[in-house]
């Protein structure tokens, strides 16, 4: 095969990868975020623990697409801001609060309702108690706490 023939093989590839690969260059949706997720999960089974795995690179791109999308959507972003707005120990609570669709009467590791709102208000910490409670009820390691 020439070298003009070679060239041509991969900018034809190129071009093919280019068209299936667009809607995950720039993610503009929900759908195609969830998507990407998992090809990104996925390939990253597929891929060679090697600086010259080509995969590597198509992990890279796809990963700089979900950034720039996460960056972009404000569900997301106020998440974000809030998870790192207070302690480790809150934003962790919160983050199983949502996760498990809890409210504060649903936290039987920490106390009444009040005590879960004094936490939450950051009038009172959560006790190595507490903690080991939620750790032991969630399979989660008490360092996430901290």
């Amino acid at each position: 095969m020439t070298t003009t023939a070679k060239l041509t093989a991969v900018r034809d590839a190129c071009l093919r990868f280019a068209d299936a690969a667009a809607p995950f260059c720039y993610i503009t949706d929900a759908e195609h975020y969830e998507m990407a997720l998992e090809l990104v999960e996925s390939l990253f089974e597929e891929a060679e623990d090697s600086p010259v795995e080509p995969l590597n690179a198509v992990i890279s791109m796809l990963s700089d697409a979900i950034t720039e999308f996460e960056s972009r959507d404000r569900e997301m972003l106020a998440f974000e801001i809030e998870a790192s707005a207070g302690s480790a120990d809150l934003a962790m609570l919160r983050l199983l609060m949502d996760q498990h669709s809890l409210g504060m009467a649903d936290l039987p590791e920490i106390g009444s309702k009040s005590m879960v709102s004094r936490v939450l208000s950051g009038d009172r910490s959560l006790s190595k108690k507490h903690i080991h409670g939620l750790s032991k009820r969630f399979g989660i390691d008490p360092g996430l706490f901290f």
